[in-house]
Parts: structure tokens; C-alpha cells; sequence
């Protein structure tokens, strides 16, 4: 089915290997509601990560340092934070896309990245009196219902799934919409990416597993690349993009992606690092880009010592020539299911301005790792995320059309 028409259409919705352009995008972070609040963050170089109280019970001290999403969503999209911001994401991505000359094709589909879904209504839902709950609060916490309605506001009709790959889920995420595109089975998909799991419970139990760093600033703390580095700051996200057989109004171009699985441990990065290295070479082979070609590492980058230290080893390995390495994850939190999606959000700022927005560094650290808002050396860039469990992910992406 690759190059050929849809059925019943002379489009020609995506030929294998052929660049997609991401071609709106929409975001609620710990910055605000809208991808304006992202990029002025992302060029003060401030971190949305707050220090924020009244954990009695669930966190030493009672306080944490996190970056949460407010609430301030429309409830006209539904009972809870979760389904307000994804909403809200991908009304705004669509918006955008449409703005910048993006006409939905035949074929439009969704592809949502999610590890534990709306987790503040199912908490609830568990701890309450089952004789409470009535069938239309039990529906609105299904993980289908709010993809539904988004189906139905904007009358697309097209192949809709969630995917989870921990982490790597967004970055997942869009492989699958790329892979759709290529084969014809789509002519857009609208990514999403949501995650609003940095509650009380959830936090405790990263800190009790050594990598979350609760108790410290995120410059403090999470240091990706540096000396002095505990782990990561938690975050949440939703975000959307829409990625298109349509070069329109493109903020960049995916280029191709692969994934892989290491299969060794629960938590630990595999010490061979074959499988991240082999998805990182295969990502490279579908993009048809040369690994002398590419400028940066948009890495994963927790800031925990087993993942920096396995991004440092590739990007030295694979990449001598790449003008440096960098990570957002202090300035973002880490946003678990959506964290590479946001992450995404940093590359697409470089392509449309020139500048990488990597945060400021504080300690010594990886010779190439970039220090703040640099200019950017021109190039593709390679955006790496692992998964806890072993979930190897990597997509390469490209400048836009000029």
C-alpha cells in the first residue's frame, strides 16, 4: 500500500521514508495553558519546576520540588485536569496547524502516548463507596472516552490507539504516526501525549527508587550530564502535534525513528548498551541520515547516572562530529509519558528561532553538553528516550523546508 492512493481518493497520503511534518503543535506544562508559556520559558531559561507544599504524609517534610499542570482547564472537556489539558493540547495543535495552511486529508487518525492514564480520577474512584459511583462518571474515566469526543469535535474518522512504552512513550508515539503515514493507512495523525501522574504516591515511590530528586531546586538536583547529579525533577504535560503527509506551515520534519528493547532489567539501563546503540543506528538507516550529519542530541537525559552515563558513551561513539548534547529535564521536570513530547518542543524552538534551548550548566560536565540558549549549528537532530524496563526509542528530526 506504500505511495499509493487511499481508496476512493487521487491523495497520496505517504510514501515509506518520506520526511512527515509536524505542523501544529499545542502543550499545557508546569510553564501554563498554551505552547506560548513553553517557549517563553524555553528562552528565559527559567524552570517551571516549584517547590510545592501540603505532602504531609506522602513525602518527607511534606513538600517537594515538581513541576504540576493548574487547575485551570475548561470543564466543558470533561471532570478532571487530565482530560481538560489533552483537550485543551490538541484543540490548540489543530488551531495552529490549520493557521499555518494545514488542511485535515481523508484520512486523519490519533495516536495518544499514556502510562497510567488519568490517575487522579481512578484514585478517587478506588477509595470510594461503590454505591457512589454512578455509570457516567465510571464511562468519563475510560481512556477511550476522551479520545472519543476529540474524534467527535473534530470529525475524524481515521485509526485511533494508545501506546505505552513507559518514558519513551511519546517518542513511541510518534513512530507509530510516522509509520502510519508511511504506509498510507493515514494522511495526518494527531499525536498526544499525556501525563498527569505527579501526585503524592507516585513521587514517594521514585524517590524511594533513587531517581527522582524531591528535596532539591531542579539545578541542584538534576544536573543531566554533570557532576553532582541525583536524578530527576518530576513533571506533567500534555501535549499535542499534529504530523502530516503535508509539508504546510512544517515546524520541522520527522524524519524516522526505531525502537528497540534491551530485555534485561525492571530499572537498569542493559551495561552493553547493544539494543540502544543498534535503535539508534536503525533510526539513523530509516531517516536515510548519515550519523556525520547529525548536530545535536536531544537526549533523554534524567539527569540519573546509569542513563547520562549511556547517552554520554553513544553520543561519543556514534556521534564524534555532532555539535553537542543537551537536556530540558530541568527546566520541564520529567513528564514521563509526554516527556519526550515536550522534549520534542525544544527542537522544534531551535528550528524556528536558531537557538538550542538548553538550560543554563552549573557544574563541570560532558565536554560537548551545550550551556543555555546557544545558536544552533545547522543539522538534524536525533531525540533520545528510554523507557524504564528497557524501551530503547529514537527519532531523527529534520529542518523544515525553506
Amino acid at each position: 500500500m506504500s505511495g499509493s492512493a487511499l481508496p476512493g481518493t487521487t491523495e497520496q497520503p505517504g510514501r515509506r521514508n518520506a520526511p512527515a511534518s509536524i505542523t501544529g503543535v499545542g502543550a499545557v506544562t508546569g510553564y501554563g495553558w498554551g505552547r506560548k508559556h513553553v517557549w517563553d520559558g524555553f528562552l528565559l531559561g527559567e524552570s517551571a519546576v516549584r517547590l510545592t507544599t501540603g505532602l504531609d504524609g506522602f513525602v518527607d517534610g511534606g513538600e517537594a520540588w515538581i513541576s504540576t499542570i493548574t487547575d485551570e482547564g475548561d470543564r466543558r472537556d470533561g471532570p478532571s485536569r487530565y482530560m481538560q489539558a489533552l483537550r485543551f493540547a490538541a484543540r490548540e495543535a489543530i488551531t495552529d496547524a490549520t493557521d499555518r495552511g494545514w488542511k485535515p486529508g481523508r484520512v486523519v487518525g490519533v495516536v495518544h502516548s499514556i502510562v497510567l492514564g488519568d490517575v487522579e480520577q481512578w484514585s478517587e474512584y478506588y477509595h470510594e463507596a461503590p454505591e457512589r459511583v454512578r455509570v457516567k462518571r465510571w464511562v468519563n474515566m475510560l481512556p477511550s472516552t476522551v479520545i472519543s469526543q476529540l474524534m467527535k469535535e473534530n470529525d475524524f474518522h481515521g485509526p485511533t490507539m494508545s501506546v505505552s512504552a513507559m518514558c519513551a512513550s511519546a517518542n513511541a508515539g510518534m513512530f507509530t504516526a510516522k509509520s502510519w503515514l508511511d504506509a498510507g493507512i493515514c494522511t495526518d495523525v494527531v499525536v498526544l501525549a499525556t501525563d498527569l501522574s505527579g501526585i503524592p504516591i507516585n513521587l514517594r515511590r521514585f524517590k524511594d527508587l533513587g531517581v527522582a530528586v524531591l528535596d532539591s531546586p531542579p539545578f541542584d538536583g538534576c544536573r543531566p550530564f554533570q557532576e553532582g547529579s541525583r536524578g530527576f525533577v518530576g513533571g506533567e504535560a500534555a501535549v499535542a502535534m499534529v504530523l502530516s503527509s503535508q509539508d504546510a506551515g512544517a515546524y520541522a520534519h520527522v524524519l524516522g525513528g526505531a525502537m528497540t528493547m534491551d530485555a534485561f532489567n525492571l530499572v537498569a539501563v542493559a551495561p552493553d548498551m547493544a539494543e540502544l546503540e543498534r535503535c539508534y543506528r536503525e533510526a539513523l538507516t530509516a531517516s536515510g541520515v548519515d550519523a556525520s550529519e547529525v548536530a545535536y542530541m536531544n537526549a533523554h537525559g534524567p539527569g540519573t547516572a546509569q542513563c547520562d552515563a549511556a547517552e554520554g558513551i553513544m553520543l561519543d561513539r556514534l556521534f564524534p562530529e555532532a555539535a553537542g548534547i543537551f537536556s530540558i529535564k530541568p527546566l520541564v521536570g520529567h513528564c514521563q509519558a509526554a516527556g519526550a513530547a515536550v522534549e520534542i518542543m525544544a527542537t522544534l524552538y531551535a528550528y524556528q528561532t536558531g537557538f538550542v534551548p538548553a538550560p543554563p550548566q552549573v557544574a563541570p560536565g560532558h565536554p560537548r553538553l551545550v550551556d543555555g540558549l546557544t545558536a544552533r549549528q545547522p543539522g538534524p537532530m536525533i531525540k533520545s528516550s528510554i523507557g524504564m524496563g528497557g524501551y530503547n526509542t529514537a527519532i531523527v528530526l529534520g529542518e523544515p523546508s525553506t
